[in-house]
């Protein structure tokens, strides 16, 4: 069997690891971080099955002058950041037009159909089980506007196969009778749920594929030079390694190595935010998402983490303290039982303007395998991805059409 390295040990690299060692590669995580420390850490830990419409929808055109103006939106531009964003944000807007929007919708909802079967045999065992909680995610709308406006999404949802209920103020009360009473409407999507700790999660699949022989370099590699059978890789401080296959799953950092490949990707990287609130696990009991703010709420160990909004601002460190007291003030107002967080975290979503992951080969070699750019879908479609590059690796056609994915798009 081949020897195959994976970069990044995020929810798509360690997917990708688990269902390659399934088929009997030698495989080594090349990450110089734990699993789960980039964006797989902090996200609101919805496996959301029903998340087949793109951020770039024809309402972004209709709100646009909210998005960028109200002190309530969930969206913020650095403005500094314009001369590198605009060729991405020209695409995205692009491709908010309804037909190409459609498009991707139909895309997105072809992985998402399977993306419970990527998890199913790894979630049989008790040790990842444990961070499961079946319980249904709950969207809500504080303006009977809103939801009407989102009433076209929800019917291509259902056109698309995604099955959910709807509820009033009075049926949301009784099903998370600690909101506060501000919600017109509510829709609950069936057959989703959530993990009360992603980092855990990972850590336990990490530490399972270890004791399997999963081989994990804690080093930054710097470069992929693809050969005529497998692929070189460089890492910073110099040092060379060589594997049959190379599946790049670095996420927001992915840009550079489909560039050594020879694949102009126009991958940017949507900031995202959360604050937790200690001890506050008991309030709900289920992912509470609020549609016009932009974020969830989900109960996790440790306390409830309120998590979302989207910033395009590039990969710097320095947090948006906006942001952060809007997700804490929004928090506090839906949910009263909410004091004070204990704390922040910002992470960076691979984006790529037309809503679509990358998953494929390189244009370079088949020996170098793209899974990247996953935007909010990392966690959700972890292990659909995984068994696709798992096919691709062993020369199988994989069962779900990868053209819509290919880098080769752009």
């Amino acid at each position: 069997m081949a020897e195959v390295a994976v970069l990044g040990a995020g929810f798509i690299g360690l997917s990708c690891a688990y269902w390659l060692m399934r088929e009997g590669h030698r495989v080594t995580i090349f990450d110089p971080q734990g699993p789960g420390e980039g964006a797989s850490y902090g996200n609101p830990g919805t496996f959301a099955n029903y998340a087949c419409i793109p951020v770039n929808n024809p309402d972004v055109f209709r709100n646009l002058s909210r998005f960028l103006l109200s002190s309530t939106s969930p969206l913020r531009i650095r403005w500094g950041h314009m001369p590198q964003l605009a060729p991405w944000l020209v695409r995205f807007l692009l491709s908010a037009r309804q037909s190409n929007y459609e498009h991707s919708a139909r895309a997105l909802a072809s992985l998402l159909s399977r993306a419970f079967e990527g998890y199913r045999e790894m979630l049989a065992t008790d040790a990842l089980m444990s961070f499961v909680r079946q319980r249904e995610c709950l969207y809500l709308y504080s303006n009977p506007a809103s939801f009407k406006a989102a009433q076209a999404s929800l019917d291509l949802r259902r056109s698309l196969g995604v099955q959910f209920r709807t509820f009033d103020s009075e049926g949301i009360r009784q099903i998370e009778p600690n909101l506060a009473p501000i919600f017109e409407h509510g829709t609950m999507f069936d057959d989703s749920w959530f993990l009360t700790d992603p980092r855990g999660f990972l850590q336990a699949l990490h530490g399972s594929m270890t004791t399997g022989g999963l081989e994990h370099e804690r080093v930054a590699i710097s470069t992929i030079k693809p050969q005529r059978s497998g692929a070189g890789l460089v890492d910073e401080a110099g040092r060379s390694y060589t594997a049959g296959h190379v599946i790049v799953c670095t996420g927001a950092l992915s840009k550079r190595f489909a560039r050594q490949c020879g694949d102009r990707v126009p991958l940017d990287t949507e900031r995202g935010y959360h604050v937790r609130f200690p001890g506050t696990s008991a309030l709900l009991s289920r992912p509470c998402g609020w549609a016009e703010r932009g974020f969830y709420m989900t109960p996790m160990t440790g306390g409830i983490r309120a998590a979302g909004t989207v910033e395009l601002g590039g990969y710097g460190p320095r947090k948006n303290p906006d942001l952060l007291k809007l997700l804490t003030a929004s928090a506090q107002q839906a949910l009263p039982g909410l004091r004070e967080p204990d704390s922040t975290w910002l992470g960076f979503r691979p984006s790529l303007p037309d809503g679509l992951p990358v998953i494929g080969p390189s244009s370079a070699s088949p020996y170098v395998i793209y899974a990247f750019g996953h935007q909010h879908l990392g966690l959700t479609l972890g292990g659909v991805t995984g068994s696709v590059v798992a096919d691709l690796v062993a020369g199988r056609t994989p069962p779900v059409d990868l053209n819509p994915y290919s880098p080769s798009r752009f």
